[in-house]
């Protein structure tokens, strides 16, 4: 192994691990992840074209990570002054948010009125009501390729409602709902930025698990995966387990166990009339009538559960 290869194995072992919140768990098939970073991909494509049509400026949008998280927790990544523009999702009726930096939206304003995009770095610089209605015709028509890009997923119309600018004071969905943020690098011009896409988690979700009736995988994938299935339950089939043979089990206390001695004798509860519990893993699959096959103890199955 070369000497970076196990400096970043050892840099790996030495990374502390996360703690897991069992009461609010966070997790996301493979598969639905990925359907839904296609969808996003699409609609960065889409989005880039946009601005180099309205900008009349070389743009490219380039879809990052998607990231299943808490709304609280995705508020408190975010810088503490960034436009937040809360938008209506038309199916549901809930909020969705696209977060972009007010820098961004200033240089877009200054393409749009035929300048040079320099745009206004003012600290606490907020849009003016004539600005505003720029950027929202022009986020108006990104958010429309929204519907293209996952038309085979939900209908999905977007609409664009106000815009704040400090994320603390913005609720747009409960702190602790779990929310899929989309992050997209920026590129306009010289300029590059990140923003980010907001959808509460279930509006996605819920969309992906009613779909998992119908099956799209195609022919081949379709014989791999019983190819693979008819290998498991072959595999499983010479797997050893561990059967014994027992008595129905007594329950006595901690005392008597500690003051055994050789010549003790423990009554059982177990009839003699009684089958002995065949038993895997400590459940019940078969009673057993004791004997002996040749010099060795044998037991010969009377009975079979049968609630197995």
């Amino acid at each position: 192994m070369h000497a970076s290869a196990r400096t970043a194995t050892r840099r790996a072992r030495l990374q502390e691990p996360e703690a897991y919140d069992f009461r609010r768990p966070m997790t996301m098939a493979r598969e639905h992840g990925r359907v839904l970073e296609m969808a996003f991909e699409t609609f960065a494509r889409q989005w880039g074209n946009q601005l180099s049509a309205r900008l009349r400026v070389s743009a490219q949008v380039t879809f990052d990570e998607l990231t299943l998280c808490s709304y609280d927790e995705y508020v408190r990544a975010l810088p503490p002054t960034t436009a937040m523009v809360l938008c209506g999702v038309e199916q549901s009726r809930q909020t969705a948010v696209v977060q972009i930096p007010v820098g961004a939206l200033m240089v877009w304003v200054d393409y749009l009125l035929g300048g040079a995009g320099k745009g206004d770095e003012r600290e606490g610089r907020e849009l003016t009501e004539i600005e505003m209605v720029l950027v929202r015709e022009l986020l108006q028509l990104a958010l429309g390729d929204l519907g293209y890009a996952f038309a085979g997923l939900l209908p999905l119309h977007v609409t664009v409602r106000s815009v704040q600018y400090n994320p603390q004071f913005v609720q747009a969905v409960g702190a602790t709902d779990p929310v899929l943020q989309a992050s997209f690098t920026l590129r306009s011009g010289q300029r590059e930025d990140h923003a980010t896409l907001m959808f509460p988690a279930d509006l996605l979700l819920s969309a992906l698990l009613s779909g998992e009736g119908a099956d799209s995988r195609s022919a081949d994938d379709r014989r791999a995966q019983a190819i693979a299935q008819e290998d498991l339950e072959l595999a499983v089939q010479h797997v050893p387990v561990d059967v014994a043979v027992r008595f129905t089990p007594m329950s006595v206390r901690p005392p008597q166990v500690m003051s055994l001695a050789v010549g003790d004798v423990l009554p059982l509860n177990h009839p003699s009339s009684r089958p002995l519990d065949v038993v895997v893993d400590g459940v019940v699959l078969a009673r057993a009538a004791a004997g002996n096959n040749g010099s060795r103890l044998a037991c010969m199955v009377v009975d079979v559960e049968e609630n197995l």
